[in-house]
């Protein structure tokens, strides 16, 4: 593992840019250094590894990947108004609004030139298997931003948006190594839909952890999510089972326009408490993850399987 992260992160280092203005692509070498997990990279070269013994040989596809994973966060940035980035200044913050969307679209640009180096055939099925994904995710962040003016949302709704927005990129990056590798297809597949499940138990985890997580091991603002009325599968549940009282104190919490964000944190997390939300974010975030062995299990068990599951159980083992 520790050879792969190295090998990602020297292919990473590769983007800087001489081009003018430096002002444009400044920015591009920002976002990429600013550290962060390299979990969907890892997962490309990982996922190849089930089938070949030279990953080395497909690092720039798979930082392809983390490149487009960092032109959505420049984007998002700018969209929720975020200052702060892996605890730096964001990239609208630090240069312009105006330049982080140019060197956004460069970052994207990028990552199809980083794919123009394989081989016709391949180059075809990636190209189709990465814009599905990135309009999957782009719908997903659409289908988040349009929740905010919705006065309820489903559990449904909400399993599709983080589906699209967050765990599609996932399942893309776990069968991107797959195709590289010319696995057989049913196993691109089963490595797809295992990324994808995995995402939506790491989103799940999130929701939980904004709220009952160790805001020392979590890395941003506990409850978060409660402050700004966040429509997560917590306060979706909450909604379907509160009645009487507890339903009208959570609608005034939720209407509020001026208040304390302590003690609304401290409110609706008891009202969370009282009706068991805990405990059923947690039996769906398992739920998932029992997918995801499922998928293992069709995979065999090896040494080379072994690597992967320990990354996966590294990202779905954060600690309250």
């Amino acid at each position: 593992m520790k050879e792969l992260q190295q090998l990602i992160e020297a292919e990473i280092r590769r983007f800087r840019f001489t081009n003018q203005p430096r002002s444009l692509y400044d920015p591009i070498h920002y976002i990429m250094t600013l550290g962060g997990k390299r979990m969907r990279p890892l997962l490309t070269l990982l996922s190849y590894q089930l089938y070949r013994n030279d990953p080395s040989s497909v690092v720039p596809y798979a930082v392809a990947v983390e490149a487009f994973h960092n032109f959505t966060l420049v984007h998002d940035d700018i969209m929720d108004k975020a200052p702060l980035r892996r605890g730096k200044a964001t990239v609208h913050e630090k240069w312009n609004v105006n330049t982080a969307i140019l060197s956004g679209d460069v970052m994207l640009v990028k990552v199809y030139e980083q794919f123009l180096s394989l081989e016709p055939t391949k180059l075809r099925r990636v190209l189709a298997l990465f814009n599905a994904c990135a309009a999957g995710v782009c719908e997903g962040q659409q289908w988040d931003m349009e929740f905010e003016t919705l006065s309820r949302v489903s559990e449904a709704q909400y399993l599709e948006m983080i589906r699209l927005k967050t765990a599609v990129l996932l399942g893309f990056s776990l069968e991107l190594g797959a195709v590289l590798a010319e696995a057989p297809e049913r196993e691109q597949l089963i490595l797809r839909q295992l990324g994808i499940d995995l995402g939506i138990a790491f989103q799940l985890k999130d929701d939980l952890l904004d709220v009952y997580g160790d805001k020392r091991m979590f890395g941003k603002q506990q409850g978060g999510d409660i402050i700004s009325n966040k429509k997560t599968f917590l306060l979706i549940h909450a909604l379907r089972r509160a009645k009487g009282k507890t339903k009208t104190e959570l609608s005034r919490w939720l209407s509020a326009k001026k208040f304390d964000n302590k003690k609304k944190v401290k409110a609706v997390t008891a009202i969370y408490d009282s009706l068991g939300i805990e405990s059923l974010t947690e039996a769906a975030i398992k739920a998932y993850l029992d997918k995801v062995d499922a998928s293992m299990e069709q995979l065999g068990s090896s040494q080379k399987t072994a690597a992967l599951r320990g990354l996966i159980n590294g990202l779905s083992g954060r600690q309250k």
